[in-house]
């Protein structure tokens, strides 16, 4: 009970800067490609994605009871996640969110594949996260094209 607490306070600390850094204005304002999610959509995503997030992890813990690879892609990708929106949308530093983005995708594959032969579902559970990570990444480096003077 405590491990699953633990992994839930971890990944509501990362998702809390997405509530503290939001889009506002600036974000709105920026051009965008016609492919960009509609603004309801990354809440519902990441909720998901969150709650994956913290059972992949908290799976790992229970299976293997000591720090492993994967918990370090886990912990890794927690804090690379928690960093983008503080970059992005507090420092409005599109460039550093992208250098945060790739090696959050990174973090997301190396878990993967450590996790892999420990858990199938936790490194399963963790591919939907790998795709809207992707989408994300793609998103800022075209905001960042579209908005050369930013």
């Amino acid at each position: 009970m405590i491990a699953a607490v633990t992994f839930a306070g971890l990944v509501l600390a990362a998702a809390a800067t997405g509530a503290i850094f939001k889009p506002g204005p600036w974000y709105e304002e920026l051009q965008k490609p016609s492919w960009t999610p509609p603004n309801w959509m990354f809440p519902v995503v990441w909720t998901c994605l969150y709650i994956m997030i913290g059972y992949a992890g908290w799976i790992i813990w229970t299976n293997t009871g000591q720090v492993t690879a994967a918990l370090v892609f886990w912990g890794l990708q927690l804090v690379l996640n928690g960093f983008w929106s503080w970059l992005f949308f507090g420092l409005r530093r599109m460039d550093l969110a992208l250098v945060d983005v790739v090696l959050l995708w990174a973090a997301i594959a190396g878990f993967i594949l450590a996790a892999w032969p420990v858990s199938t579902l936790a490194a399963l559970l963790f591919l939907p996260y790998l795709a809207w990570v992707t989408t994300a990444g793609l998103l800022n480096l075209t905001v960042i094209r579209l908005n050369p003077a930013v």
